[in-house]
This record gives C-alpha cells, structure tokens and sequence, in this order.
C-alpha cells in the first residue's frame, strides 16, 4: 500500500496579495484576479492525481476561488464529487480560505423538477451539491440561467432564503438579461441580500456583456462580474494559430468544434497575436489582460487541464 503524504498548503500562498485579489463589487469579499473552474478537466473521465494536482498548485499561489455547477462533470455531479474527495483528503484545513461557488439551472435529473429556476430545483439541487461536495454551506450559489417562464420573484425569493437558512453566504447569477438583472438586484437588496456578481461570457472574440450594457450596469451598481471562457475555450491561446493538434479540446468537446475555427477567425487570431507579441505578451497573457482591464471586471474563470497552464495564467494576471 502507498502512503499519501498530507497535502500542507505553501506558506507563501498570499504574498502576491496586493496584485493578486481584487474587490468583488461593493462587498466585503477579495476575490483572485484569476479564478478556477470545474466546467472541464474535474469529472470522472479525467485523471483524478491531475485534478488534484492542479487544485493544489492553484491554491498554493493564491488562487482561493473555485467555481463549479451541479452538472459539471461528466457525468452530472462528478465535478461536484470529485471538490468532495480533495475536501475530505487535502482541503479541509483551509475550508475557511476557500471561496467555493456552484450553481443550478440546467438540466439536471428527469422530470418536470430538475431544471430552470424553481424554488423546488433550486432547493433541492442546493442540497445534492453539498452533499456530494462535503459541504456545510457554499460561499455562492448562482442562478445558472434565467428562467422565462418561472416568476421572476419566486427564483430571487428562493435565493434570499437559502442565504437566510445558511446555505450559502452570498448569490449570483448567470447569464440573466440586462432588465432581469436590474429587477434581481432591486429584489434582493430590498430583503438584505445584496447580488454578489454576475457571471458571463466575455473575452476579446465575445463582448456580449460590454456590448448590452450588463459591464456597465455591474460596475456602476456595485456588482462584481467574473468572466467564463476568457480564453474562448483556448482559440485565444497559441493553441490553434497552425492547426488543430490531435490532443487539443476542438477534436472531442461538443462545446468547441473544428468548424468554428474558420478562415476569418484564424486570422484574425494571428493578427492579434502578432500585436501580443508586440507588446512582449503571448496571445493568451494579451487576453485575460484586456478582460481584467475593463471597467467592472473582477476575476477571469479558467479552466485548465495541466499544471503549467495554470501556472501561465496566474502569471498573466498578476500583471493586469
């Protein structure tokens, strides 16, 4: 049998505080510039010592923020399951540094209750995402999408009572339109529990949210806003300047397909690629630096699948 050794966290962890975190919002809560997601590379298809591996090295530099949702794996859950194993085997100790998000919206069991924005999915999805992360409570649940059919108040009132039932210390949301967003704000700073952030998509190839509005209304607002797919999935890496590699995300995701990367895109990620280097940056530095430049921003949520990506990452954004 092999004996794990214990996992001690680097006592050096917070040096590059300064530079490191920025204020989410108007709230008390610091949160790292650069900020891990369990979307991919956390479900039972990947190698659980790479998960752990990155885990470890992100929260040795600082990185205290871990972000995932109810159906990340796959399967559904794993992702969620598998924050549980490091919890119970390295994290435990520093469950009070950790600042760990999930969220429900999307489909997540059969039938009419497992999906969008009910009180009763809300409810009951919070309560499977503890136990599969061996969690009390989790620091921020999201509403992962806006739900058009279920009564706006009924999704923002379930959010208010599982912050007041200790289930979760603050809420966001996901994706929600720019008049949805200002109705969820007003409706929850009215029973005392502010709208921590908004998460979306935003990088140098989609500007959405600085586009309709939703930047600016977080930033004039009080709101932090975190940033999925800064990387566009790795299109705005060196990754794909010369071609699809055989190893790469394009040859076996559903979410990134060889088709987008057409002609025009390629070149026009050359270009900016050739401007990086420029200005002494690699294409990837260039664009999480453009997103935590922009007015409102406060964390870019990436997600790796090897140690020294991450590593590139934090280096990248202590810079911004």
């Amino acid at each position: 049998m092999i004996l794990r050794e214990p996992y001690i966290a680097d006592a050096q962890r917070y040096d590059n505080q300064e530079k490191m975190y920025r204020r989410c919002g108007r709230s008390g809560v610091m949160l790292p510039k650069v900020s891990l997601g369990f979307w991919h590379n956390f479900g039972d298809a990947d190698a659980y010592q790479r998960s752990r591996a990155i885990t470890h090295y992100a929260f040795d530099h600082g990185v205290t923020h871990f972000d995932l949702a109810n159906n990340y794996g796959p399967p559904y859950g794993a992702a969620e399951e598998t924050l549980g194993r490091l919890m119970d085997e390295d994290f435990r100790p520093y469950r009070d540094e950790l600042f760990i998000a999930t969220k429900a919206g999307y489909d997540m069991w059969p039938g009419p209750y497992g999906d969008w924005g009910s009180r009763k999915y809300l409810f009951a999805s919070l309560e499977q995402s503890l136990k599969r992360m061996k969690l009390d409570y989790v620091d921020l649940f999201y509403s992962h999408r806006y739900d058009p059919v279920t009564p706006l108040e009924e999704t923002l009132q379930a959010l208010v009572d599982i912050v007041k039932q200790g289930k979760a210390l603050y809420v966001g949301i996901s994706r929600w339109p720019l008049e949805a967003l200002k109705r969820a704000k007003e409706y929850l700073a009215a029973r005392d529990v502010p709208l921590l952030i908004y998460q979306d998509k935003l990088n140098l190839i989609d500007r959405e949210p600085q586009d309709n509005g939703v930047l600016d209304y977080c930033a004039d607002n009080g709101i932090g806003f975190i940033s999925f797919s800064p990387l566009a999935q790795g299109l705005l890496t060196d990754r794909y300047l010369n071609g699809i590699p055989s190893d790469s995300r394009m040859t076996h995701s559903q979410f990134l397909r060889p088709e987008n990367l057409t002609p025009e895109l390629l070149a026009r990620l050359r270009a900016m690629s050739d401007e990086a280097q420029k200005n002494g940056q690699t294409l990837s530095d260039a664009a999480l630096q453009w997103i935590l430049n922009q007015r409102g921003t406060t964390s870019v949520l990436v997600g790796v699948s090897k140690v020294e990506q991450m590593e590139k990452n934090i280096r990248a954004v202590i810079k911004a």
